[in-house]
């Protein structure tokens, strides 16, 4: 799916900005990664393995689970569509939760099944809400971490939706893009394949991986839906190039990277968080790799700081959560920089 307008900004020469609005990793990606995206360029002539059935085998052995309950794809974004395109009951409404990834309601409106929002309590998601309504729906989608504040949910309250999704059978597909930042006991939807619930995992190799550019996402969840998808993504079988294939293989294997990009984002976190503290920035707490600041207006300091500073954040507001940047945990001496150009442009708001 390609990059919708809402991503766009209005400064030329975006890669020799300092680039702190999209999640981006600052600690790049698994050498045994890039070795292997190197090594396949020898080979671009050739079409790229249309089940990608290597590296689904791959991620059922990371995961424990069965091959027939995984499913790969060109980034997260295509497995949102197809999953709207496919799952649930199709002549009713999408649920979702207001202020988050605005990708889930527009495939949703674009495929004309429509979406309804939930509103938020306060930053996370209100899961007393959405479980009362979720049989009302054809298909749910939870963004978990939450994007953009950074907030999750407990065990309790991720059993709750998963217990109401089983019993009204309404598929229930969790973004899971920023789980590898967060701690290894946050609820996941691996946790409850074994209670045969329709639920879905979408998972990513932008973030903690570091593979943004080559596109990679992957889902896991009941064989009978990840099926459906499946047949689904058939209508685009090359749409997951070789490269990105062979680079998301190596990264999978290289366990030991992703562990000390988890640690160094901690850390990361926790300094950013402290300097936020020290200078009186409000801010939301997070296990991401972003966090959200309190700010008067968001979409003003977004402009000046990108105009002025070269510095690009994102206004949470486009999210329908206005009031906060959404700042990525990029290099020291980039989050310094922030830090310069944002007491030099408070004063406009």
């Amino acid at each position: 799916m390609s990059a919708p307008a809402r991503y766009n900004t209005s400064v030329p020469n975006a890669d020799a900005l300092v680039r702190l609005h999209l999640s981006e990793s600052p600690f790049g990606a698994s050498p045994a990664a890039v070795h292997a995206a190197s090594t396949e360029l020898t080979r671009v002539h050739r079409y790229p393995a249309p089940e990608r059935e290597t590296l689904a085998e791959a991620l059922a052995a990371h995961w424990n689970v069965a091959e027939d309950q995984v499913v790969v794809a060109n980034g997260s974004d295509e497995l949102v569509l197809a999953t709207a395109l496919t799952l649930g009951a199709r002549t009713r409404p999408g649920l979702v939760t207001a202020g988050t990834f605005p990708g889930y309601a527009s495939a949703l409106e674009r495929i004309g099944r429509g979406a309804v929002a939930v509103p938020l309590e306060g930053s996370a998601v209100d899961v007393g809400a959405l479980a009362e309504r979720l049989g009302e729906h054809g298909i749910c989608y939870v963004c978990h971490p939450h994007n953009p504040s950074g907030t999750a949910l407990g065990r309790h309250d991720f059993a709750r939706l998963v217990a109401h999704a089983r019993a009204s059978d309404t598929p229930l597909v969790v973004d899971e893009a920023y789980h590898e930042f967060a701690a290894p006991d946050l609820p996941k939807v691996r946790d409850f394949l074994d209670s045969d619930a329709p639920v879905l995992a979408l998972r990513t190799f932008s973030k903690a991986y570091g593979l943004a550019a080559l596109r990679i996402g992957y889902a896991i969840g009941r064989a009978d839906l990840i099926g459906e998808v499946r047949r689904t993504l058939r209508v685009l079988p090359f749409s997951v190039n070789r490269v990105g294939q062979a680079a998301a293989l190596a990264a999978l294997a290289d366990q030991e990277f992703l562990g000390t990009v988890r640690k160094a984002n901690e850390r990361r976190r926790a300094w950013f968080g402290a300097e936020l503290d020290r200078r009186g920035y409000p801010y939301l707490g997070s296990v991401t790799n972003f966090l959200a600041i309190r700010v008067p207006d968001s979409a003003l300091l977004q402009r000046v700081l990108a105009r002025e500073h070269g510095i690009l954040v994102r206004d949470t507001g486009i999210f329908g959560f206005p009031g906060h940047l959404r700042v990525s945990l990029g290099a020291e001496h980039e989050l310094d920089a922030f830090f310069e150009a944002l007491e030099a442009s408070l004063w406009l708001t």
